[in-house]
């Protein structure tokens, strides 16, 4: 038994590990973010409540029949609002001391007096109480998955007008009674169905796993619930890039966790290596890191180099003296990413292979040479792509067969690199141009980006901007409504018979 429990001991670090995935990418929102956040999603509840729908008020007192129809919200004054982090994984929202300014229709009988008219009122200390509970769905994907709300209205009060002003002031009191009740309960199930339904269809535009080109795709599934604290919200991500062709193929994350200590910028977006090395992966098993020169694509200086160095060799092979050459360029392992404080790196191991290619013939071989590089990454983000810009910085090659022939290759060093620089680094970076998505909504961007290496994981830390508006997204991705039923053309007058009401 007490071995047993030895063992358990010995064991629950590992376990701890095993359950905790360490994020490739991660994500934090701060108080700045959420504040700007606030002022788009106010603008959003200020369009739904002015949607509100309140059903039609009608009944009698004594000789007098009412009916209060086609209640319109005509302005809302939101100007006590607050948006702020509830731990462990809620959004707060409040509105303290609204109002809202309403018309709608009168008609009244009393005896064979007839009424017909408009009537303005005022709903005022509307206090809106709304927390919403974020969770990480099957699929992955940030949601909004609960969501709890208060509404009251301090007071309400209405303008009456007409031939029967003081009969309808006499009323006043049944009819604002029952208006006040019927607009405070339509303001939660409102805000309910904006939370659940529209907010969530915009974080449906979020990507969790999407193909970055032809042959890779990347997975930002979300790895646990969010965790939020008084003034932060941090998302962690998968962050793995995998080959199209073998999706379920999982690269194990033996990186660092990223760590985002920062709240100075609205938002904080970390990768680590592991987030890189996945990419390096997958486009090495798809078969892509490969490049090849032939005939008038290899630079002229360096195809009399190349003659010169192998001249023996093609010399016995003539006639294939006057032969085109080819270069073959392939990568013998996936590359690795390193980062550290001072920067950002990868290390590429290769082979180059150079053979004369006689037409009509097949290839001869004159040299397989293996290439160590190590190239220097800038890694920047643009709108909401990530990028990264590579330039060389360390070249080596060195024959596999022998040492002696490593020596007879030295005089290729400085070519070979140049060929590199001129040639296969602009081919490289081409494909690297169109970054990859940050996993934001669709209608928020980053601005004023700055990019922080640290060990093992960089950061970007940016400001957030909506380059359209909560509405506007939406709309592009709502479903095409049901006809609605056509209207009547007028609300039902108040009957003239007492005892029908």
């Amino acid at each position: 038994m007490a071995a047993g429990g030895c063992l358990l001991l010995l064991l629950l670090p590992w376990l701890v590990t095993a359950s905790h995935s360490p994020p490739g990418c991660k994500i934090r929102i701060t108080s700045k973010g959420l504040d700007l956040v606030k002022q788009e999603g106010l603008r959003f509840v200020e369009q739904e409540l002015q949607n509100i729908t309140v059903s039609d008020l009608h009944g009698k007192e004594g000789q007098f029949h009412y009916n209060i129809s086609q209640v319109k919200v005509m302005d809302l004054q939101l100007a006590f609002s607050d948006l702020h982090f509830q731990p462990q994984q809620h959004l707060a929202f409040n509105i303290n001391n609204a109002s809202i300014s309403l018309r709608f229709r009168r008609q009244l009988l009393y005896w064979f007096f007839y009424d017909i008219g408009s009537i303005n009122a005022s709903a005022d200390g509307v206090h809106i109480h709304t927390v919403l509970q974020l969770t990480k769905d099957k699929a992955g994907r940030l949601k909004i998955s609960n969501m709890t709300c208060n509404a009251s209205i301090a007071k309400m009060h209405a303008g009456f007008s007409g031939t029967l002003r003081k009969v309808y002031e006499f009323l006043s009191t049944f009819i604002i009674t029952g208006m006040r009740y019927l607009l405070s309960q339509q303001i939660c199930p409102s805000l309910e169905h904006a939370s659940l339904v529209l907010l969530n269809s915009v974080l449906d535009t979020v990507p969790v796993r999407n193909d970055v080109d032809e042959h890779i795709g990347i997975d930002y599934s979300l790895l646990r619930d969010p965790v939020v604290s008084a003034d932060t919200l941090d998302l962690d991500f998968k962050g793995m890039f995998f080959h199209r062709a073998s999706e379920d193929q999982e690269l194990e994350n033996h990186a660092v966790e990223p760590v985002i200590k920062e709240t100075e910028r609205m938002v904080y977006v970390a990768f680590s290596e592991y987030f890189f090395d996945s990419a390096m992966q997958a486009y090495f098993q798809a078969g892509v890191l490969a490049i090849e020169l032939q005939g008038e694509k290899v630079p002229k200086d360096l195809e009399v180099l190349l003659r010169a160095t192998f001249f023996g060799t093609i010399f016995m092979l003539s006639p294939a003296v006057d032969a085109p050459l080819r270069l073959v360029l392939q990568a013998s392992a996936p590359p690795r990413c390193v980062i550290k404080p001072s920067g950002t790196s990868v290390s590429v191991s290769a082979f180059l292979n150079i053979s004369l290619v006689p037409p009509g013939r097949p290839a001869v071989q004159l040299s397989s040479m293996a290439m160590e590089t190590k190239l220097s990454a800038k890694v920047f983000l643009q709108g909401k792509a990530l990028r990264v810009q590579l330039d060389l910085r360390r070249f080596r090659i060195y024959s596999k067969q022998s040492a002696l022939e490593s020596l007879a290759l030295f005089s290729l060093q400085a070519p070979l690199k140049t060929l590199l620089q001129l040639t296969i680094m602009p081919i490289i970076n081409e494909r690297t141009k169109k970054g990859v998505q940050i996993p934001l909504p669709e209608g928020m961007d980053f601005t004023k980006e700055v990019v922080t290496n640290h060990a093992g994981f960089l950061t970007v830390g940016a400001d957030l901007h909506f380059s359209k508006g909560l509405r506007e997204v939406i709309e592009k991705y709502r479903s095409a409504p049901t006809a609605p039923a056509a209207p009547s053309a007028r609300p039902t007058a108040p009957s003239v018979d007492p005892a029908s009401s």
